[in-house]
């Protein structure tokens, strides 16, 4: 299949995508997810052990692109929830996958882009690597990475994390454990080898039968907290908060939050 806004390659056994759009910090667009909801699908069939998940250029992933925020006042309810759900499906499909995936995150995962990266397995970051779930500052609710956030950090981690919407370096992801090693721009390519030469020297069925067997120990919980995020995702989208944040964002100010008794 040819693709316009990732790059996919086969080698050794191993399927790399590549997010493409480094102009843009490969920022999400519709396009792009659905792009990656079809490779990732095509992965099961491919005939490979292991998938590495990566970026052009010197981000991972940027979040939602900037012509998505400016569109989002225009759409209905329906378009909103329906952008949720492509989201939610986007993050649920690399969730479950049934073999190992790593995430290799040079400069900034934030936001959605974030979610990649800690969805993945393993996430293997540089020094120069920032992380972060930003949305409380334009208005929005990181409400579908909670599911999987708090899955890994648990309650007390993940209110941190999503309400102050603080950026971490690299080292600070990785005493949180959103990040698995901390690897020298120069040896990254070459740990990458040797990870995924351990994992292909495993039983392919066994680590199929493990990813599978994680997926349905935690369905019911994703369940549940999947369809709770996908109503506050498109309800936040409709908030005056979201618009003014929006704003903000786009002409370079701080927003101004309306007071409780003002809404």
């Amino acid at each position: 299949m040819h693709y316009t806004t990732i790059q996919v390659t086969d080698a050794a056994g191993i399927r790399t995508i590549t997010l493409c759009r480094p102009e843009r910090r490969n920022a999400l667009t519709p396009k792009m997810r659905s792009e990656l909801i079809s490779a990732l699908d095509d992965t099961i069939s491919a005939g490979v052990g292991a998938l590495v998940l990566t970026g052009a250029g010197d981000a991972f992933c940027s979040g939602l692109d900037l012509s998505e925020l400016q569109s989002m006042h225009d759409r209905t309810a329906a378009e909103h929830r329906a952008d949720a759900e492509g989201i939610s499906h986007l993050f649920r499909t690399l969730y479950e996958l049934p073999l190992p995936t790593i995430a290799v995150v040079r400069g900034a995962a934030i936001a959605g882009g974030a979610g990649l990266a800690m969805i993945c397995d393993f996430t293997l970051a540089t020094p120069a690597a920032l992380f972060g779930f930003t949305e409380a500052r334009i208005g929005f609710v990181p409400a579908l990475v909670s599911a999987f956030l708090a899955l890994q950090l648990g309650d007390k981690r993940t209110r941190d994390l999503l309400l102050t919407a603080r950026t971490l370096n690299a080292d600070e992801a990785h005493a949180l454990g959103l990040v698995s090693e901390i690897v020298p721009q120069e040896r990254l390519e070459l740990r990458v080898q040797e990870l995924t030469r351990s994992l292909l020297a495993n039983s392919r069925q066994s680590l199929s039968s493990i990813k599978k067997l994680m997926a349905a120990q935690n369905k019911a919980w994703l369940d549940t907290s999947i369809a709770l995020a996908m109503d506050a995702n498109a309800q936040a989208r409709e908030t005056e908060d979201f618009r003014e944040g929006v704003a903000a964002f786009l002409q370079k100010r701080k927003p101004r939050w309306a007071r409780a008794d003002e809404r």
